[in-house]
């Protein structure tokens, strides 16, 4: 099915594209235990069912990007198991290996209906219908061989197309190739990363090949996404899709692990983390932060009081009002033992939670760090190490392993990095002991990065910005043996018991104000003439964390506690 293939295109058009091979992780996957609809293959989504299809026939290749390496092929699913029906095709990058799946769907309400729970505009408007005809969309030129056709399927009143169609020839397709989902079953979906623009040498008409995700994600949010793609010849953000992607309908999540699968997850694939050599803020446990000196502070009490080790006597609930902070001891040899962590005791605080409707698993994986280490500006050739710029107390990071739960297969990490953060599909990862991931954390920052190396926080054209230095060492957390689940609230009251340092809303930290535009001065004026005055717009762009904050919040103050990652 994957074998080579060649298209080939007229005059400067000409070139040959084999198709990607496809992926697997390092190792196989292990038995899961079992329980629940976890990694069953199926996922019961309400009205409808859906399983996912990894296994294509090859439509459509093209490279309209004049002399670049990158290529796109749009594909069909094969192998739908029987009762299933197609929503839509699927397009990648030919310079990555094959990853993606599109999900395919049946109607499920016949044993509702047997069983009196299904309802009754359920009976009145089966959940899957064919469309009424196709729209084409864009095609290219016919005087090159091998053209390629994109069709959007027409839905009945009351449907929404999934995706699109592509064949290689001018006939409308069949109204068999795909289904329509009735529209209560469905959500809006938007566009989220451009993966094709038509060279305008190449087409008259612009267009351009995007894929899609939900609108509205998160812990609580319904979406599923497709995997199938939406391509138009001319798009505004802001406009509703044609398209659409799916909703669950059913509550009981049951394709999210158990608890037991949760716990066998994080051992198969729980990440070593990495720190710097010469890193010297090292994590620590949260109880031992407390046990060594943490002190908490009131507005308008002079006095601290100090934190006991389950931090039992910490304020809970309510919002970061600025009404309470935690700060190191007064005592400067316990400050300093302080800032500088305590490896043996550190340990990975997990959030488990669901991702895109329930059909993936979210576990997200909390660092606590007593300090944050002062900043190191690059400029050109030239490092230079701030002396305050950018410290701070209590420093909490994390990186995040998504699990597709019709298989167990991990899927992609986010890694955390500042006030941002990047999604790495499983394909980008280097591996450890099978099919464990690397995260390295950036020197005396805490960053998570999938990969070593310098990264500049800044202007990388340039060559100016903060340094994120990451490299293997022997300071290292294997998170699959030293985790503590702290939170999963779709298994229901009860199953895990939340420490009381996580209903702390208020600051890890106190707030600190930095001198940090003399420190930058000085540095400025040891720069040539001809960088002075970009320079001085770089420090404008830099984050607030290197002039000044206030002391960071915890986990569950944090917008994707119950959100989705920010990319």
């Amino acid at each position: 099915m994957f074998g080579y293939k060649c298209l080939c295109w007229e005059s400067e058009y000409e070139f040959c594209l084999s198709e990607p091979e496809p992926f697997s992780l390092p190792a196989p996957l292990p038995e899961w235990p079992q329980g629940q609809g976890f990694a069953t293959g199926r996922i019961c989504l309400g009205d409808i069912e859906v399983s996912k299809v990894t296994e294509f026939e090859r439509i459509w290749s093209c490279n309209l990007l004049h002399g670049k390496t990158k290529g796109l092929t749009f594909y069909k699913p094969v192998g739908i198991p029987d009762g299933f029906f197609c929503l839509g095709h699927f397009c990648q990058l030919n310079n990555q290996p094959l990853r993606g799946h599109v999900l395919v769907a049946c109607d499920a309400t016949f044993a509702k209906e047997k069983s009196g729970s299904i309802s009754d505009s359920a009976l009145k408007l089966p959940p899957l219908r064919k469309p009424l005809s196709y729209t084409l969309i864009w095609s290219t030129d016919t005087q090159h061989n091998g053209c390629g056709y994109f069709w959007l399927p027409n839905p009945p009143a009351g449907y929404k197309a999934m995706g699109f169609v592509v064949s290689d020839e001018p006939e409308e397709p069949k109204l068999e190739e795909v289904r329509c989902v009735r529209e209560d079953l469905t959500e809006s979906c938007e566009t989220c990363e451009l993966i094709l623009v038509t060279d305008s040498e190449f087409s008259m008409d612009p267009f351009q090949v995007w894929n899609t995700r939900p609108c509205e994600r998160g812990m609580s949010c319904t979406g599923v996404s497709v995997g199938t793609f939406y391509c138009s010849t001319y798009i505004n953000p802001e406009d509703e899709l044609n398209i659409a992607c799916l909703k669950n309908h059913d509550c009981t999540l049951q394709a999210m692990p158990n608890l037991d699968q949760i716990h066998s997850l994080i051992t198969h694939y729980g990440p070593t983390v990495f720190f710097h050599p010469d890193e010297v803020y090292l994590p620590s446990s949260v109880q031992w932060f407390f046990k060594n000196g943490a002190l908490l502070y009131q507005e308008g009490n002079k006095k601290a009081v100090p934190i006991n080790y389950r931090g039992s006597n910490l304020p809970c609930g309510g919002k970061n009002d600025g009404e309470f902070w935690i700060d190191l001891p007064i005592d400067d040899v316990a400050r300093d033992n302080l800032k500088n962590g305590n490896l043996d005791s550190a340990e990975l605080y997990v959030h488990a939670k669901p991702a895109l409707g329930g059909t993936f698993t979210d576990i997200v994986m909390w660092v606590f760090f007593p300090f944050n280490g002062p900043a190191t500006i690059k400029v050109g050739l030239v490092s230079i190490a701030m002396s305050k710029i950018g410290q701070h107390v209590g420093d909490w990071e994390h990186f995040t392993i998504r699990v597709n739960n019709f298989t167990g297969e991990l899927w992609s990490m986010f890694f955390s990095q500042h006030s941002g953060g990047e999604w790495v599909d499983a394909f980008n990862l280097e591996f450890i002991e099978g099919n464990k991931p690397i995260v390295y954390s950036s020197k005396s920052g805490h960053a998570s990065f999938p990969h070593a190396g310098t990264y500049l926080q800044g202007s990388s054209k340039l060559g100016i910005g903060v340094r994120n230095d990451a490299a293997q060492s022997n300071f290292i957390i294997d998170s699959s043996t030293r985790y503590q689940i702290i939170a999963a609230e779709y298994l229901g009251d009860g199953i895990i018991e939340e420490p009381c340092w996580l209903q702390y809303m208020r600051d890890w930290g106190p707030t600190i104000v930095y001198d940090s535009r003399s420190e930058i001065d000085k540095l400025i004026d040891l720069l040539p003439l001809f960088v002075r005055f970009s320079v001085e717009n770089i420090f404008d762009l830099f984050p607030t964390e290197l002039y000044g904050e206030e002391g960071p919040t915890g986990p569950k103050e944090k917008d994707n506690w119950v959100g989705d990652e920010i990319c």
